[in-house]
Order: structure tokens, then C-alpha cells, then sequence
């Protein structure tokens, strides 16, 4: 692969700086870690915007929790067809194989790809419509819930998908027959939140209140 080049200097003095100091103090740990395999408790299904960090919003350690992290936080709906599907995958590793307790999709505000999608929708982003534009196809899967929110004020829509984002994907993870059957036999929680970047608020679906609710 030549087009691989070395580290930019600023990571490299990263990792020297985590390696003579967190590692150093915790070398036990980290190889306790490695010989005895992961155990996490929950996963949690992010979307990759990098203002997103799961694990100091929950000041969670290695080995809690197990994520994955895809454009918007989306899960699609369960399709054995055979082809690519490395959210399917990754659901389907920590319910069948990690027996993780609990899934939590995060959603969060002022989303690309969720923008990206409301234009779409909206009929203002040709180019996402486009067959070879990968966004944009998985993008679709959010397409039901914009139908749920277009009747509001245009304002008012990003923020309202943003959070329908997390409603789908708690709706496709039903999908899964692996994870209702561990729903239904109580081995496994679903959970819905919403984090608001810049004010660092959490709010969490409530389904007795059918809407998002602050956490604490």
C-alpha cells in the first residue's frame, strides 16, 4: 500500500505522552484486559461526529462499553441479503457473542447527517439522491422518520429528526430477531438519548410521556 504514510508528528507525541503515563499507571489493568477478553456491559451506538465523546459523557473506562459509531447514529432494518452490514454486524456480535445488557442509541444536536438528510428529503440536496452517493443511501433509512416530522415548522424539523434518528434505529433494532428475543426474555435493555453538544444536556425517551424527557 504505498499510499500509506507515517504519523503526523502530534500523534505520535500523543501516544508517547498516554504510554509513559496513563499506560504506565495502569499496565496491570490494560494487560488484564487483554488476556481475559472483553465483558461490556452495555453498547452504544453513536454517530461518528467527532463533538460526539461517548465515553466522557458516561466517564466510562476500557472494556465498559462496546461501540460503534456510524453517520447519525442509524440502525437499519434487519436484511440477511448477504451484502456488507457492519452496524448489522456489530449489533449482532455484542447481543449474540458479548451478551452486552443493554443497547443505547445517541443521538445528538446540530447532526451532518441528519441535516444532510432533511435536505434530502426536502428536495435540496440532489446530489444525495444520487445512486453512488453512499450518505445519501443511508441516509434513507431515516426517510420515515422525517414523514413523521415534515408537517412541523421548518425550524423546528432538524432538531425533531435528530431525535426521530434514535427512534428509528430503537424501531429497527426490533427487527433483529436475536435482540427481540432477548428483549422479550428481559436479557436485554433498549435505550433512546439525545445529547445536546454545546449545553452538555442529556435527554432520554420516555415511552409512558411518547417524547424525550432531561436526564436528572
Amino acid at each position: 500500500m504505498l499510499q500509506a504514510r507515517p504519523l503526523p508528528a502530534y500523534l505520535i507525541q500523543r501516544f508517547q505522552g498516554w504510554k509513559a503515563t496513563t499506560y504506565q499507571d495502569n499496565k496491570a489493568w490494560y494487560r488484564r484486559l487483554a488476556e481475559s477478553g472483553q465483558h461490556p456491559r452495555a453498547m452504544v451506538i453513536s454517530c461518528c461526529d467527532s463533538r460526539v465523546h461517548v465515553t466522557s459523557i458516561f466517564g466510562a473506562d476500557e472494556g465498559e462499553f462496546f461501540i460503534h459509531r456510524n453517520v447519525a447514529n442509524l440502525v437499519p432494518p434487519y436484511n440477511p441479503d448477504g451484502e456488507y452490514h457492519g452496524t448489522s454486524a456489530a449489533v449482532e456480535y455484542a447481543v449474540t457473542s458479548l451478551g452486552v445488557a443493554h443497547i443505547v442509541v445517541l443521538g445528538h444536536s446540530n447532526c451532518g447527517g441528519v441535516r444532510g438528510c432533511h435536505d434530502m428529503c426536502s428536495g435540496h440536496a440532489p446530489q444525495l439522491e444520487e445512486k453512488s452517493s453512499f450518505v445519501g443511501r443511508w441516509m434513507d433509512i431515516l426517510r420515515p422518520g422525517f414523514l413523521r416530522i415534515q408537517h412541523l415548522p421548518e425550524a423546528d424539523r432538524p432538531r425533531a429528526l435528530e431525535k426521530e434518528a434514535v427512534l428509528v434505529s430503537l424501531e429497527n433494532l426490533m427487527t433483529f430477531p436475536f435482540v427481540q428475543a432477548a428483549v422479550e426474555e428481559e436479557r436485554l435493555t433498549l435505550h433512546g438519548l439525545w445529547t445536546d453538544t454545546g449545553e452538555g444536556g442529556l435527554e432520554q425517551y420516555d415511552p409512558s410521556r411518547a417524547g424525550f424527557v432531561l436526564v436528572g
